[in-house]
């Protein structure tokens, strides 16, 4: 089936950026009813009047698309709303309509973001097993990008329903420019490793060596590992009239051996796949090490016996592995996600990787039995999957990684002259207290919270989210012994985290077992947001213990990942998070919060009302500004509402790690907004967003991002921040995130990204997480970020 393709529709009336396709203008016959509380959250005064239930608020993506593609109720969402639609155009209610082409590419913008990774690792600054971990990274990245994005935007043209992205580009236009794009990354990713990486580690005594350059010591002792450990586990497959071409798993290593029959001198194709659980590089001798492929590849003769062995190439494929699971139809989701992953296995091919020296009529039958195009091949010098170095990153050589920086406990959670544990309860019944990974110890934080509350006898309940956890995961093993000492304890496992899947099952079964109940959210949206609710029985009364955070339960990634979160003994976010929780467990319609913002239903309305606003504020002469850190912002609507925010003179700062879809820097259209992206040793994971607010700043923090999948297929959740110290603490690291003297990439109007990490007289400008670990090591746990 072709894809289908739009009808032309007149040229716009405003101005066309670099003269991309008109994009058609939405229709404005959907009646829009307001909603019951204003901006979605509740007021002090009405927090306990009856909730009136709303029609989709203004600024949500259902009031400003045609009413052919609107959202429906969050249980019914479409289940591809993450496509571009060539559909949507601003809502014009007011002021003059806004130029098309004003939104980049999504895919484009994400391969500039592993663009970036990239750099890091061609960067002679970054230190050198460090250079080696982005070269993993950027590799790791790429095979994501291409089992979910590319395969998915294919499953779309396939089937006829792929539309016209936002940015103004055809579906196929998309497919051709990923391949033309990521075939020069994939060369710079190639070029940096042989002729930049491996010959400064081979200085520092770390050599990366093919066969050929082993000794004969060193051959002989990898002979002896392959006849006893390797050989035993490989399974030679030959493709004749009586054997089929073998299925090729997605991303796995292979070698593409041809073979002749010295008797009948007929030549033979076999496949012999590299077991994933091999390490991916041996030691031959100290400091010295092999792939894994090579060795397998030198003893050949050992798995055709009385065979001339040709000639080999290595090979790897990647394969569409995004899910599909009809939710509606299933009885148990459980079940349901499980025989999907049973799937995934054989999923259609995406991308073909060939060492450079492949054979033509090897490739041609790899190319023919696969049912891949030549667009989809990518030659390049081996040895392949070079997310391999990860390996190499873990070697014990720490003058050759970032210093070495452990956390410490945050000064509000610190004991003080005592043998004893520190109370967090009665810390927080004092104050707020505002964390910042990983300066701050996820441990003794949140960790430590939750084992307080499964030990402590006081506590009645405790309920949790989990997005995503590590497999010994001592979140997962508080909740267990809080529901074996008899406590009620919810656990909102979201069993559809991408690749996370089976971890999660699995941890859900053991949860139930030990008693909690587990539930996994509402049909059709995932749980994203990161809450923890813990019920204390003190005197006569409950209290509520809380957290809100941007980051996942897991004690691990915590040290990598940059996030903030809250902890609060306050009522009201209490409250708002039993409301939440009885939403995600039961049935309920509640959709204003008192200090929360919750998405699909007022999180978008909710800052889109905020943004207009500072418009409102900056013409009456008040302060106002805007602030975003997010991962990622492709969000029509929002941007939309920063686009008029800087056409009325607001300031606009947006401080993205990953995919950015806005123009800044547009004369008419975004002068004053500024893009800006970092990226180092620790993955910036956090969102805050800030308002000036006429001079009273207003500071959420939350696990949204600014994308259709987060506002319209997740439950997500923004607390606002209230403690006047903690909002200018994160004013003052958005300021210093945003400055000309920090190390960033800066976004044009062309949406091309320029790395500024050198003022005028070339010395390095300030690297903000390394201020940041300088100020927890001078001054361990202070509550300023």
């Amino acid at each position: 089936m072709k894809p289908a393709v739009p009808e032309p529709s007149p040229p716009p009336e405003g101005p066309v950026l670099n003269g991309a396709v008109t994009l058609p203008p939405a229709r404005s016959d959907a009646p829009v009813t307001p909603v019951a509380r204003k901006n979605g959250v509740m007021s002090q005064q009405d927090a306990q009047a009856p909730v009136q239930h709303a029609q989709p608020p203004v600024g949500s993506l259902a009031a400003h698309r045609p009413r052919t593609v609107a959202a429906a109720a969050s249980s019914d969402l479409a289940p591809d709303l993450d496509a571009d639609l060539d559909t949507y155009e601003e809502a014009q209610a007011e002021g003059a309509p806004l130029p098309q082409g004003r939104f980049l590419d999504r895919e484009r913008s994400w391969l500039g973001f592993n663009e970036r990774v990239l750099e890091l690792a061609e960067d002679p600054n970054t230190p050198l097993l460090e250079r080696a971990n982005f070269l993993a990274i950027f590799a790791s990245n790429l095979d994501e990008f291409f089992m979910v994005r590319v395969a998915g935007l294919k499953r779309r043209i396939a089937t006829g329903v792929a539309t016209r992205s936002a940015s103004g580009l055809q579906p196929r236009e998309v497919l051709e420019m990923i391949w033309a794009r990521s075939r020069e990354l994939m060369a710079r990713h190639a070029a940096c490793y042989h002729e930049d990486v491996a010959p400064a580690l081979a200085e520092e005594g770390i050599h990366l060596v093919r066969w050929s350059e082993l000794t004969d010591k060193e051959q002989a002792r990898l002979f002896t590992l392959f006849r006893h450990q390797i050989f035993p586990v490989l399974t030679p497959l030959a493709v004749d009239p009586a054997h089929p071409f073998p299925y090729i798993s997605g991303l796995s290593l292979n070698l593409a051996v041809v073979v002749r029959n010295p008797v009948s001198g007929h030549k033979h194709f076999a496949r012999v796949k590299v077991p994933p659980l091999l390490s991916r590089f041996l030691e031959s001798s100290p400091g010295r090490y092999v792939p894994v492929e090579d060795v397998i590849a030198a003893h050949l003769e050992e798995l055709f016996p009385g065979m001339e062995v040709l000639e080999h190439h290595t090979f790897r494929l990647t394969r569409n592995e995004d899910l599909e699971v009809e939710e509606d139809d299933a009885e148990n989701l459980l079940q349901a996600l499980e025989k999907e992953l049973m799937r995934r296995r054989f999923g259609p091919p995406v991308r073909l990787e060939v060492e450079e020296s492949v054979d033509r009529e090897v490739l041609d039958l790899l190319v023919r039995e696969l049912k891949i195009s030549e667009a989809e091949v990518y030659p390049l010098p081996g040895p392949l999957d070079l997310t391999g170095l990860f390996r190499v990153h873990s070697l014990d050589r720490p003058e050759l990684k970032y210093p070495k920086f452990v956390a410490g406990t945050h000064r509000d959670l610190a004991e003080v002259e005592s043998a004893s544990a520190p109370d967090i309860f009665a810390a927080l019944r004092t104050r707020d207290v505002l964390l910042h990974h990983p300066y701050d110890s996820f441990s003794t934080s949140v960790q430590a919270f939750l084992e307080q509350a499964a030990a402590d006898p006081d506590v009645l309940a405790i309920k949790q989210t989990l997005y995503r956890t590590s497999g010994d995961s001592p979140i997962v093993d508080a909740l267990i012994d809080a529901a074996e000492s008899g406590k009620q304890v919810l656990v909102l496992v979201e069993i559809k985290a991408r690749f996370d899947e089976h971890a999660n099952i699995k941890w859900a079964r053991k949860l139930e077992e030990a008693g909690c109940h587990v539930v996994y959210g509402l049909v059709g949206l995932k749980t994203h947001c990161k809450l923890s609710l813990v019920v204390r029985q003190e005197g006569e009364t409950l209290r509520r213990y809380s957290h809100v955070g941007t980051g996942n339960y897991h004690p691990k990634t915590a040290r990598l990942y940059e996030d903030l979160g809250l902890l609060t003994a306050d009522p009201q976010v209490g409250a708002d998070l039993s409301d939440l929780f009885n939403r995600l467990s039961g049935y309920s319609r509640r959709e204003t919060y008192r200090r929360l913002l919750v998405a699909p239903k007022s999180l978008r309305d909710g800052l889109i009302s905020r943004i207009d606003k500072e418009a409102q504020h900056h013409r009456a002469g008040r302060p106002a500004f805007i602030r975003f850190k997010v991962n990622s912002i492709v969000d029509e609507a929002v941007i939309d509402a920063l686009y008029r925010a800087s056409q009325a003179g607001v300031p606009v700062d947006v401080w993205v790690r990953g995919i950015c879809a806005v123009r800044p820097g547009v004369a008419g259209l975004s002068d004053n907004i500024r893009v800006r992206s970092i990226l180092g040793r620790f993955l910036e994971h956090s969102r805050v967003f800030a308002f000036g607010n006429g001079g009273e700043p207003e500071v959420w923090i939350g696990s949204a991002d600014m994308m259709h999948r987060n506002l319209d297929r997740r439950i997500e959740a923004l607390v606002r921040v209230v403690d006047p110290a903690h909002r200018a603490a994160l004013n003052r690291l958005l300021d210093t995130g945003m400055s000309d003297s920090t190390s960033s990439w800066h976004l044009g109007p062309d949406g091309e990204w320029i790395r500024h990490s050198t003022d005028a007289d070339g010395q390095p400008l300030r690297n903000v997480q390394e201020m940041l670990i300088d100020a927890r090591r001078r001054r361990r746990g202070t509550a300023t970020p």
